[in-house]
């Protein structure tokens, strides 16, 4: 049976397209940086892509391929590009998709590096960005100008986990001639496929859901439509920012376990957000599976589920965050989201605190905003480890 007619679990463990020549049920790790041609012309045609074969690892390697080929399925996307790191997928659309004079709109509340870098570092070469709340769709168009080029979305957004409706998004980007971007790193593919949508790239930072364990930092950008994938994936090679075969082994390792990882999170988020809204010590919540969130409705039409990501605001404001932050128990205080523990942070103290304090504001980003990854854990610890943290406060 062909790739296309499986089902999406039934991808996780046979996507790819990979196969060992040694009959290993797994692709092996090809920890090796060159290869050898055949012959003086079987190195002629893969040099010149007259033959699909292997070079340098830099450029390409079957336990790579195997990694993007998977997750592109998963996506629905043309092909898959494999970093070193989240940032890595994010430079290399920065670099592959903007020039200078160009201008970029984005997301306020984005994961901050992706923010700090592109206000501090491509700024210096003539990139202008410009960051809104993209699920106010209105203020996407107010700030489109003659010399924008791309519109990046983070959804559900970080740390507010803010909705933008992403088919109306591609309208707007249709109407003048924008290329669309989405971080789907807080949701994969279990739960939303933005290219199904319209979006012409979607990036992850697969340290998080996607391989799912903690231990390993890795990225993937993939590409809707061939011409895309070709310009972002010679930037890529450019660059030098590929995965390692062994870096590889692992993320495929960790996405075959995606969808019962994320089931039994989603799960628990559920529980553990309905407790948080009605503790009085908490001021709102913010999860996309609750009534109470602004964009619920935009969640059910474009989710098949809410993920594992949850904000919520505390009354005490910033001293509030930090006595819950050393209260804890069962949660790790720790950044990163998707692993199969639980993670609290403090954005205003940490992933976000180089964001100028008017950026911060603008983007949603209070002083008593925690940000909580639910795990896997069961999850009536999970709620007695909130109440007495919760309880110092």
């Amino acid at each position: 049976m062909s790739n296309e007619k499986l089902k999406f679990n039934s991808r996780l463990i046979h996507g790819g397209g990979i196969k060992d020549d040694k009959g290993s049920p797994i692709v092996p790790i090809y920890q090796t940086s060159t290869f050898i041609f055949d012959n003086a012309d079987h190195g002629a045609q893969c040099f010149s892509g007259e033959v699909d074969g292997y070079i340098y690892t830099r450029l390409r390697n079957p336990t790579i391929r195997a990694l993007e080929n998977v997750v592109a399925e998963l996506e629905g996307g043309y092909g898959g590009i494999a970093t070193a790191s989240g940032m890595g997928a994010v430079n290399t659309i920065y670099m592959g998709l903007l020039s200078a004079g160009d201008h970029m709109i984005s997301s306020a509340a984005v994961y901050g590096p992706s923010r700090t870098i592109m206000e501090n570092q491509w700024s210096r070469f003539g990139v202008e960005s410009t960051y809104v709340n993209t699920a106010e769709l209105d203020k996407v168009r107010d700030a489109i100008k003659p010399n924008t080029k791309l519109l990046y979305i983070e959804t559900p957004a970080n740390p507010t986990i803010d909705i933008t409706d992403l088919e109306e998004a591609v309208k707007i980007a249709k109407e003048h001639n924008l290329i669309t971007v989405v971080d789907n790193t807080f949701s994969s593919p279990y739960i939303q496929r933005p290219l199904e949508l319209g979006i012409d790239v979607v990036f992850h930072s697969m340290t998080k859901f996607l391989n799912g364990h903690a231990d390993v930092v890795a990225g993937m950008i993939i590409a809707r439509e061939k011409e895309m994938f070709e310009k972002l994936h010679n930037m890529m090679k450019n660059l030098g920012c590929n995965m390692d075969p062994h870096q590889a082994f692992l993320v495929h390792r960790g996405v075959k376990t995606l969808s019962i990882r994320q089931e039994r999170a989603n799960q628990n988020a559920i529980k553990v957000a309905e407790y948080l809204e009605q503790h009085p010590k908490v001021r709102w919540v913010r999860f996309p599976g609750l009534s109470s969130h602004p964009q619920h409705e935009i969640a059910k039409k474009q989710m098949d589920s809410y993920g594992s990501m949850i904000s919520f605001e505390l009354e005490g404001g910033y001293n509030a965050g930090k006595i819950l932050m050393n209260n804890v128990k069962i949660a790790l205080l720790a950044v990163s989201l998707g692993g199969v523990e639980s993670l609290i942070q403090h954005p205003a103290s940490m992933t976000h605190s180089k964001v100028s304090p008017e950026g911060k504001l603008k983007a949603g980003i209070t002083d008593g905003l925690v940000r909580y990854s639910v795990g896997i854990e069961d999850v009536d610890d999970l709620i007695n480890d909130l109440e007495q943290g919760l309880a110092q406060i």
